[in-house]
């Protein structure tokens, strides 16, 4: 297994600057295991799925976690990805090499931080002079939503991503990057979905900036995750083993779901409430044990998450349904379109 495997061509114009309106008239691709593919809306999850399915949904909340700020004369584009309590933070910067432990960054008027620490990985520690409700008064105020590389905005961000970058579920505040796959849907769906007997529950997983990150090593074996934080209640692990023992299907609505569950599982495939950090890398090979279909978004070529679905659905299959994908035209990436996979 080579990370050129899950390499793939794409036109720059297929990748979505924005996402669909409404959203859940976003193009959905059906690959079910019977084989052959077929061509939907997301609007058509209702009759795609069966009474008794769960659906479950990542309620993470992104922060507006980008900050552009000054060190003296010279500006340092910093994004905040871990609370570390106490006021501190870690971060990437840009041109992190150049910044000292005890350089002073002024964000604001009354908004700065000083370099606490330098790490290895090449990420950085920052401590605030503000906690708690201060500290996330100042970032609403002067930070910006802390989108994929991909999507080109002018500096300060377009104020419609604070919206539009955040699902319907986003309650539980932490992540750098939104659960993408959730943005499609709306009440009115929701609503169509609890008509057919189709429920639903969440959990909570704070994505982190590995999302963002691509695999540089030449065999994906030797790729380091970087550790997420997740929550799967008792309440949650309950309504999952209960969906299963009716004979429902598990739908993980994101590939951050699914990892969480997937973290969550023990070797019988129960759920199990679950507390804490994981590095879960799921490549081709992975025996999945607690979920039945995936709902998501096209991913970057070479990254984990297209090893994430080539795991589920084969490298071959998975393939042939992006290259129909980029064919008809689909949009990609965190506004684009998505795609429904049945477990095998």
């Amino acid at each position: 297994m080579r990370v050129e495997d899950f390499d793939f061509d794409l036109p720059r114009g297929l990748i979505a600057s924005h996402p669909c309106e409404p959203r859940d008239a976003a193009r959905l691709l059906l690959v079910p295991a019977s084989g052959g593919f077929e061509d939907r809306r997301i609007k058509d999850l209702p009759g795609l799925l069966q009474s008794g399915d769960l659906l479950v949904f990542n309620d993470t909340k992104v922060i507006p976690a980008r900050l552009v700020g000054h060190r003296g004369g010279a500006q340092v584009e910093i994004t905040l990805y871990r609370d570390l309590g106490g006021g501190v933070w870690k971060a990437f910067a840009k041109g992190a090499r150049r910044l000292r432990i005890g350089d002073r960054l002024v964000f604001a008027e009354g908004f700065t931080a000083t370099v606490a620490e330098k790490h290895p990985e090449g990420d950085i520690s920052l401590a605030f002079g503000l906690e708690a409700a201060p500290f996330r008064e100042a970032l609403a105020r002067h930070g910006s939503m802390p989108l994929p590389p991909y999507i080109k905005r002018l500096r300060g961000g377009d104020p419609r991503d604070r919206n539009d970058y955040q699902t319907m579920f986003a309650r539980s505040e932490g992540a750098v990057a939104a659960p993408t796959a959730g943005l499609h849907f709306t009440p009115v769906l929701l609503d169509a979905l609890r008509q057919r007997g189709i429920v639903w529950t969440t959990l909570t997983l704070h994505v982190g900036p590995g999302t963002f990150l691509p695999v540089k090593v030449a065999d994906p074996r030797d790729h380091t995750m970087h550790a997420e934080w997740g929550v799967l209640s008792s309440e949650v692990a309950e309504r999952i083993t209960a969906a299963k023992g009716r004979g429902g299907r598990i739908v993980a609505v994101g590939t951050t779901s699914l990892r969480l569950l997937e973290s969550a599982a023990a070797e019988n495939g129960e759920i199990q409430p679950f507390d804490g950090e994981t590095r879960l890398f799921i490549m081709p090979g992975y025996r999945f044990r607690a979920i039945d279909m995936l709902l998501t978004n096209f991913h970057l070529p070479r990254s984990t998450l297209m090893m994430l679905v080539a795991a589920l659905a084969g490298l071959g299959r998975v393939r042939a349904a992006y290259a129909h994908a980029v064919a008809r035209g689909y949009r990609f990436f965190s506004y684009g379109d998505a795609c429904l996979i049945e477990r095998p």
